[in-house]
């Protein structure tokens, strides 16, 4: 897997300092700056501390099966921004050459809160998955053909889990796949469009204006 996160800090060498201390108890494969410069932190046939407390697709240990790339953007708490062209340009063809190497389907790039939709919001409703989409390096948001499936709220929460979801929390979970499919609108509402989106994922070839 892949997972994404923002670093969430004032400034890249805040972010980089605490990712190379280790009484942090936390790193990262790779850091994007905002101005496109990539840093290694941490070799990827290691272990890096990113994903914490976390869920997709029946896997549990997220850290043992995944590369961790945080990303330069001071988050929610401090000034949360767009991503500089610069930055997501740098970030495609690590990507790509990740995905590449390890044989990761577009199903297994992920942000942090799709793992850990009860704790964590990043990289957020401002990253354009849409420009990684059109390079497919992710899913793109379904567009074309929607059909709302008239689940039950039940219904829904099961289709959301078998997709890859934890759902134990369900409104943590609604928010999640909103941010990351339908980032305009995040009340965490069961909507026919919500529910339009999911049901057109599941389907063998997720199709968008990607």
């Amino acid at each position: 897997m892949i997972v994404l996160h923002y670093t969430g800090m004032q400034d890249a060498a805040s972010a980089i300092a605490q990712l190379a201390n280790p009484e942090a108890k936390v790193s990262a494969h790779y850091v994007v700056t905002e101005d496109g410069q990539i840093i290694r932190m941490v070799a990827e046939d290691k272990r890096a501390w990113h994903a914490g407390r976390s869920h997709w697709r029946g896997v549990t240990d997220i850290n043992s099966a995944s590369i961790g790339i945080e990303i330069v953007n001071p988050g929610h708490e401090f000034g949360y921004r767009p991503f500089p062209d610069e930055q997501i340009d740098a970030l495609i063809p690590l990507v790509a050459e990740i995905m590449a190497t390890y044989h990761i389907t577009r199903g297994n790039v992920v942000g942090h809160s799709d793992i850990a939709p009860a704790r964590k919001r990043d990289p957020g409703e401002l990253f354009p998955w849409g420009r990684l989409a059109r390079h497919r390096l992710a899913l793109p948001r379904p567009t074309r053909n929607l059909m709302d499936p008239n689940w039950s709220d039940a219904g829904f929460l099961l289709a959301l889990e078998r997709f890859g979801y934890e759902v134990t929390d369900p409104m943590a979970a609604v928010v999640a796949f909103q941010r990351r499919f339908r980032p305009e609108l995040i009340d965490g509402e069961i909507d026919g469009e919500t529910r339009s989106i999911l049901l057109a994922l599941l389907l063998p070839k997720p199709q968008g204006d990607d």
